[in-house]
């Protein structure tokens, strides 16, 4: 398959960022790597190889971003406004000028990640779908608390889906557009799991609640937080999505 790498000046970071993709035609798929990962993550621990099917049909397109974790949800001792509004960047840098370079004809795209990268599928996704239309959480944590120990303010309200789609109205045009789209949230309960394990259970709660057509999957309790189980649970919800490669 082919495989682009690019490494451009973005104004919106005002420093040099990378990303990769695999695959020419098909789908969009947005993919973020765990806590402090990079570009390549995903093809390095075999994610890439696992949907690989998809790619070379032409059914998927993968876009690989870059992650700046360990200035922001990293950063702990960092004063947290500093890194919430430093993620706030990152994120307008992700949706007003990476993605638009990828998204043809203005088609949605679909997000997924592993561990942090499912927290950030998870809240682009949540926080975007005029812009996406699904999304593959693997193993991830949906509330800043986790990361930011209770500091409150907007920054981490809006990058908390557990706690703003709590408030969201149902009528509310985002509603609309969810219940339009593929939403599959999954964890393990093997090690490492259990914090994941209750995000999961309040996502479920939340979008059960306000009548959004989801996808909770909880895996067997030999299941863990890790790379083997990812390149079996990818694959496997791709499957649900695109059909056959």
């Amino acid at each position: 398959m082919n495989d682009y790498y690019k490494k451009e000046y973005s104004w919106i970071m005002d420093r040099d960022m990378e990303h990769a993709v695999f695959g020419d035609n098909g789908k969009l798929l947005v993919a973020f790597g765990p806590q402090n990962g990079h570009t390549y993550d995903f093809r390095n621990f075999g994610m890439i190889d696992s949907i690989a099917p998809w790619i070379e049909s032409g059914k998927l397109r993968v876009l690989c971003v870059d992650s700046i974790d360990e200035e922001t949800w990293s950063a702990e001792g960092q004063p947290e406004r500093q890194r919430l509004e430093l993620q706030e960047r990152w994120f307008r840098y992700v949706t007003d000028e990476l993605l638009p370079q990828y998204a043809y004809d203005g088609d949605k795209a679909i997000t997924t990640g592993c561990s942090m990268g499912a927290t950030h599928a998870a809240n682009f996704f949540f926080r975007r779908p005029d812009i996406f239309d699904g999304v593959i959480a693997l193993s991830g944590l949906y509330d800043t608390n986790y990361f930011f120990h209770g500091y409150k303010d907007d920054l981490s309200y809006a990058n908390s889906p557990i706690e703003f789609l709590q408030n969201m109205p149902e009528d509310h045009t985002w509603m609309g557009l969810y219940r339009q789209s593929n939403i599959i949230i999954c964890c393990g309960q093997g090690a490492w799991e259990d914090e994941m394990r209750v995000d999961l259970h309040k996502m479920d709660e939340v979008l059960t609640r306000k009548g959004v057509s989801h996808w909770a999957d909880y895996w067997g309790y030999d299941v863990n937080h890790d790379w083997p189980w990812w390149r079996k649970q990818l694959p496997y919800f791709m499957h649900s999505i695109l059909g056959e490669p």
